[in-house]
């Protein structure tokens, strides 16, 4: 199936999603590529903010902040990776059965899943700015974000061994 069609089904039946996710053949490249569309998404969603930094700061080029957004993003890889078997050791702590590439999986899953709310999050916080309504997508956001991440990777460690 297509990503566009495992986002939205993520929303709704993110076990489901997962399971599919497992029943492929184990192919690391398939999970890192999900990881590359989520930090595609979330570099697109930082333009916004970005726009309205360089429109109240000039003296820093829009080009500028955009190659250090990048830059910060492509950091943040072996973060995920270490999130991912933290998680899984977790889990395994907690009788899980799965192997390190079932929770990364489900980690860069749930991230691309989440990709949506990131876009507005984007939108809000280059239209409006930090404040309540910032402050509330996020926290909505990061609920979501939890909530999916914490059922694929239930879905994972419970069903399969490897």
């Amino acid at each position: 199936m297509s990503v566009t069609t495992d986002i939205v089904q993520a929303w709704r039946r993110p076990k489901a999603v997962m399971r599919r996710h497992m029943d492929r053949p184990k192919s690391e490249p398939f999970a890192f590529s999900l990881l590359v569309a989520f930090l595609v998404v979330a570099f697109v969603s930082l333009w916004p903010f970005l726009s309205r930094q360089t429109v109240l700061q000039p003296e820093v080029p829009m080009v500028q902040r955009l190659v250090a957004a990048g830059l910060a993003l492509l950091a943040l890889i072996p973060f995920w990776y270490l999130l991912a078997a933290i998680s899984h050791w977790i889990a395994k702590a907690l009788g899980g059965q799965c192997g390190h590439y079932a929770a990364r999986l489900a980690l860069f899953s749930a991230l691309l899943a989440v990709s949506p709310g990131l876009l507005l999050r984007g939108l809000v916080a280059g239209m409006i700015g930090p404040g309540a309504q910032l402050l509330l997508v996020d926290i909505l956001v990061g609920l979501c974000f939890a909530w999916i991440w914490m059922a694929m990777l239930r879905e994972a460690e419970r069903s399969y061994a490897g």
